[in-house]
Formats: structure tokens, C-alpha cells, sequence
């Protein structure tokens, strides 16, 4: 009975043995053969179906660089803190920036750097942003800066590309006349997008009627789908110098960034088909 069991299992061995070669045979033979139209990165390509045994060359993207224009700080609030702003512009209609990586030097009076600060973020074709660094340590208060875009990972968008709908409505600023802090902004988001988002990011931009650059402040919003509205509000906890005439609201979302997107819902949407 022994043998009978043992011939059996060495049969079925036998079989799935010549069962496995049979569907190998099969895939091997109608697995098509790496090319240079496959549209996949293969063989000794330096791209997609470019470059290596292709005898397509592989496009290079030249992108302009960032253009940074008005930058400066202003007391944070907290003693020997200071708040920096960079305005920066992409000239690229058709390039975005998925990650370029700066750098802040506060600078005294004789050129020597006082306090430094590092940073990332991303910037889309045509856009013009800020970036806001806060609370940065500083022994006295900055002479000049000195900001400057090290590298940029630039990806060209050759279709169709759509950005996050965000709306800033009912947006204002007010000084408090009492409690613990000096004045207030606020304002309600409106997700007008039809995809649900997991961090948006929300910065304060407080001018005086000349245009300059008096506060700054931010804040995170997670978990916010479409269709939603959310109120916010941000805090002053001191007096600081000037006359506020325009409050400026700038919200973002990392469209490059998978985790920007609540995970549940989240595939690939139009505007990262780049």
C-alpha cells in the first residue's frame, strides 16, 4: 500500500514537473522579445525606448531656472525668532518641478551667515508661489539673505494636466482687543476638486498698502475630501510693526506626492499623468 501511495506521488510530481515546463514553454514563446517600441525601459536603454541599442535619442528637458524675486523676514514673535519669505516663479509652461531643494542664510552686518535653514518643495508649470520658512533662530536681528535654489527635479508634462481646485473664500484679519493673543486671520477653504485630499497646506502672507511683507503664519489641513468646506484661523501672539492692508492666502497640495491623497480613494489622477 506503501509503494502503491509513494509510485502515485512521484507520478503527480512527475506531472506538475512537465505541466510547469509546458506553461514556461509557452509564456517564453509568446513573451515578446525587448525592443526599442515596447514602451518600457529595458535592454541597455537610457530611457523609454531611447537611447542604448535604440537608435532614438532620449530628449533632455531644458528647463529654465527658478526665478526668485523678493525675499526678507520679519520678527516671528518670539523673542530672537524670525519668519523668511522667497517669492519665487517658474517661466515653464510645460516643465513643473517636482522637488528642488533651498537654502536660507540670515546674514549680519558684515556679510557673516548668523543663522541658516534648508528646505524642499515642489512648484508647478507657470506658477508663482511663496516659500515660508518660520521660526528661524537668529541672534540679532538679520542684515541681509541669502536664498538660493540648489537643484531642481524637473518633469515635463506633455498632456493634459489639471491642479487641485482649492478655493480661499471669506478670508479676513482682525486684532483682538482681548485675550492672549494680538490679532487673528481667518478664512474657509473649499475643496472644490473631485479628489480627496490628505494635507493641505495653508501660509499667511500679511502686506501694508506699500506691498511690504509685515507677518507671516501657516498651518496644515488633513483629511479634507471633496466637496468639503473647512474654516481656519491663525494666531498672532504679539504686536508687530505696520498697519495690515491685504491679507494674502496661498494653499497647495503636493500633486507629485502620493501621500497627499487620502489612500482610500487614492489612483492615479489626470494631473499626474505627466
Amino acid at each position: 500500500m506503501e509503494k502503491t501511495t509513494r509510485k502515485k506521488i512521484i507520478i503527480i510530481f512527475i506531472y506538475l514537473i512537465l505541466f510547469s515546463l509546458i506553461i514556461f514553454g509557452f509564456y517564453s514563446y509568446l513573451k515578446p522579445n525587448p525592443s526599442c517600441f515596447d514602451k518600457i525601459q529595458n535592454q541597455n536603454e537610457q530611457g523609454v525606448d531611447c537611447g542604448g541599442v535604440c537608435q532614438k535619442k532620449c530628449h533632455k528637458i531644458k528647463a529654465q531656472n527658478l526665478i526668485v524675486g523678493k525675499t526678507g523676514a520679519v520678527p516671528s514673535g518670539v523673542q530672537g525668532k524670525y519668519d523668511f519669505y522667497a517669492q519665487i516663479t517658474n517661466p515653464n509652461t510645460v516643465f513643473g518641478s517636482k522637488n528642488f531643494d533651498y537654502s536660507i542664510n540670515f546674514k549680519d552686518s558684515s556679510g557673516q551667515i548668523v543663522a541658516s535653514k534648508n528646505g524642499s518643495s515642489f512648484i508647478l508649470p507657470g506658477e508663482k508661489k511663496y516659500i515660508v520658512a518660520t521660526d528661524i533662530s537668529a541672534p540679532n536681528t538679520p542684515a541681509s539673505f541669502d536664498f538660493k535654489i540648489i537643484n531642481s527635479d524637473w518633469v515635463e508634462f506633455n498632456n493634459y494636466y489639471e491642479s487641485p481646485n482649492i478655493e480661499i473664500v471669506n478670508k479676513n484679519y482682525n486684532e483682538i482687543s482681548s485675550g492672549a493673543n494680538f490679532s487673528e486671520s481667518k478664512g474657509l477653504l473649499k475643496n472644490n476638486s473631485p479628489y480627496d485630499f490628505n494635507l493641505i497646506k495653508i501660509e499667511i502672507i500679511l502686506k501694508d498698502a506699500d506691498n511690504n511683507v509685515l507677518a507671516l503664519n501657516s498651518t496644515e489641513m488633513r483629511t479634507v475630501n471633496s466637496g468639503e468646506q473647512r474654516d481656519f484661523s491663525l494666531f498672532w501672539p504679539n504686536r508687530f510693526p505696520g498697519s495690515v492692508n491685504n491679507m494674502e492666502v496661498q494653499s497647495e497640495v503636493n500633486i507629485f506626492n502620493s501621500d497627499a491623497f487620502l489612500k482610500k480613494f487614492y489612483k492615479t489622477e489626470k494631473f499626474q499623468q505627466y
